[in-house]
């Protein structure tokens, strides 16, 4: 325990939890992206419509829930300082530029669905670096603020089982 009441090594496991969930979403990611690029280039439709339509189910189970959990305990607590304000409200807006851009991909073809694709990588990566960098390190040092706590049994935003990562 520190002097404000909180267990350090808890609030140093969630931030590696969920440090190794982003890297672990945005691997998969990647590769998802990939591969509708790599359909795209070589001109073979069915391959990008099947690559595309993975991406999608990727999307909608694991990158929306994620965006949306993180808006309940983990951006609430912060949101309400002045300190944090302005970076959470910047983060809340790649929230929705993410989910316009997934739907934008849902309704894509060809090489535009690879661009949206493309785009939802990079404002992901960007996301993350501002979440792991900037947000979760400020919730750790925060007196009245806890990670582990803000966490705690969310699945979407730590992994699963209980390494927290994905199986």
């Amino acid at each position: 325990m520190n002097g404000n009441g909180k267990d350090l090594s808890s609030e140093q496991q969630a931030l590696q939890a969920v440090e190794a969930h982003h890297a672990d979403m945005l691997r998969h990611l990647n590769g998802l992206v990939g591969l509708l690029t790599q359909a795209v280039e070589a001109g073979d439709p069915a391959a990008g419509q099947a690559a595309q339509a993975t991406l999608l189910d990727w999307c909608d189970k694991e990158l929306v829930p994620h965006a949306l959990a993180e808006e309940g305990p983990l951006y609430s607590g912060p949101h309400g300082m002045p300190e944090a304000k302005l970076l959470v409200d910047g983060m809340l807006a790649e929230h929705h530029v993410i989910v316009g851009l997934v739907e934008e991909l849902r309704t894509a073809d060809g090489v535009p669905a690879a661009v949206a694709a493309g785009a939802i990588q990079r404002i992901f990566a960007l996301h993350l670096d501002k979440e792991n960098r900037l947000l979760m390190p400020f919730v750790v040092q925060s007196s009245g603020l806890s990670l582990a706590h803000a966490v705690e049994g969310l699945h979407e935003l730590v992994g699963e089982g209980p390494s927290g990562h994905h199986g």
